[in-house]
């Protein structure tokens, strides 16, 4: 008997559609499966050839650093600049110095809400107390016991853990700008640096490449107000490069970050603790951060002096600065910055400067005094110190000079009064 399945007769074509329908979709599902394995392994491949250009190339140090420290709280990481070479006659050579010179310190200090990134520069001829050696310059700490009193002078003066030490050498400028395709400052003062074909800086934006970016950052005797101007210049590049580092045309670009990488890495000294996989679980940490949210200021001082021997020092704000240090203990920099600390507000949102306040003086009590209480010492105790050269003479600021205060500056902001 015939069957009445009205689906007997159905055509092939129209019983095989649903499986092929099937078979299309999971061949779509299988071929981006294996587009996100690909990526997946690509990226984790340009992730490891990253941190291991970074500790492979890297130098490590004893800083005297505890190798705990509270993963949720504020983050203190001490940087310096040495210039280990110079150049011209400002070589370390021919001025009859020996190792590395400090010649930038900044503290950068991260909050423990991590939504801001407070960057406050120290005056390398700053007068103040290393442990063990009395009253002498900041930056002889590193000539007199290396990194760790260098971490431990630093702790004392501002009265908070430092968790980790970066050191750069002024030469990894030179590959780190041309990596990111050059540097964009606000230059507020027309200036020339360099002894052979002398690099021109203008007033106004001017892009900073290779040796130029070495020269901006090295300059002082072309300024009347010396290592302040310095200081400041220097807050402009790192601002300048924090902002090119951030932007999606460096992020998006994995070999541009690799050639940052490759760049830098053998110019950076850490301590131990600072690896790649820490900085990535930083960096993590502070995915929301933009060039808006780093403020860079000079922590505060008083006037230009003649110190021991003839050395130009600079004397300490005490007030002001333990206002920082209560502020830093509290982790709230910033109301520090918010009050000014002297700073009349007109400089505030200028571009990665910092300026001078005429108000601000130097408590006098205890500036030439050693650990112990005693007077400062003798010219023959300061023999590192550096005293002033015929070739530094119209560079060293002037004791009459006013203060600088601590200011807020944003690398953000744009190039006003260039």
């Amino acid at each position: 008997m015939p069957s009445t399945d009205p689906d007997q007769y159905a055509p092939r074509r129209a019983s095989g559609a649903p499986s092929r329908r099937r078979r299309t979709v999971r061949n779509v599902l299988l071929a981006l499966g294996a587009l996100v394995l690909v990526v997946l392994v690509v990226a984790g491949v340009y992730v490891w050839q990253v941190a291991s250009a970074f500790n492979d190339k890297r130098q490590t140090v004893d800083a005297g650093i505890a190798t705990e420290q509270a993963p949720d709280g504020a983050l203190n990481i001490l940087l310096m600049g040495s210039d280990s070479r110079g150049e011209g006659r400002d070589t370390a050579e021919n001025k009859g110095e020996e190792g590395q010179r400090s010649d930038t310190m900044m503290l950068v200090h991260v909050p423990a809400d991590r939504q801001d990134v407070y960057v406050m520069s120290i005056v390398r001829d700053l007068w103040v107390t290393i442990p063990e050696h009395g009253a002498r310059k900041v930056n002889a700490a590193l000539d007199l016991g290396g990194y760790p009193l260098v971490t431990q002078t630093m702790q004392d003066l501002l009265g908070v853990q430092v968790d980790h030490l970066a050191v750069i050498d002024f030469e990894g400028f030179n590959g780190l700008t041309s990596a990111l395709g050059g540097v964009t400052v606000c230059n507020p003062a027309t200036f020339s640096s360099g002894q052979v074909n002398p690099s021109y800086f203008p007033r106004g934006e001017v892009l900073l490449e290779g040796s130029d970016a070495l020269r901006y950052v090295r300059e002082r005797k072309a300024f009347a107000g010396g290592d302040f101007d310095r200081v400041q210049n220097q807050q402009r590049f790192v601002a300048a490069v924090v902002d090119r580092l951030l932007t999606a045309r460096t992020l998006a670009d994995p070999q541009r970050v690799m050639d940052v990488v490759d760049a830098l890495a053998p110019f950076i000294t850490v301590d131990e603790g600072l690896d790649a996989a820490t900085i990535a679980g930083y960096g993590l940490q502070l995915n929301g951060i933009r060039s808006g949210d780093i403020h860079m200021f000079t922590i505060p001082h008083g006037p230009p002096t003649a110190g021991p021997g003839g050395a130009s020092i600079v004397e300490q704000d005490f007030e002001a600065m333990d206002d920082l240090r209560a502020a830093l203990a509290g982790d709230d920099l910033g109301s520090f910055l918010d009050e000014g600390s002297g700073d009349d507000g007109e400089n505030s949102g200028s571009a990665s400067t910092d300026a001078s306040s005429a108000g601000a003086t130097a408590t006098p009590d205890g500036a030439g005094a050693s650990a112990d209480g005693g007077s400062a010492p003798s010219a023959d105790a300061t023999a590192s110190e550096e005293a002033p050269s015929p070739s530094d003479a119209g560079a060293t600021p002037s004791p009459t000079e006013p203060a600088a205060s601590a200011t807020p500056t944003s690398p953000a902001a744009a190039c006003a009064g260039a």
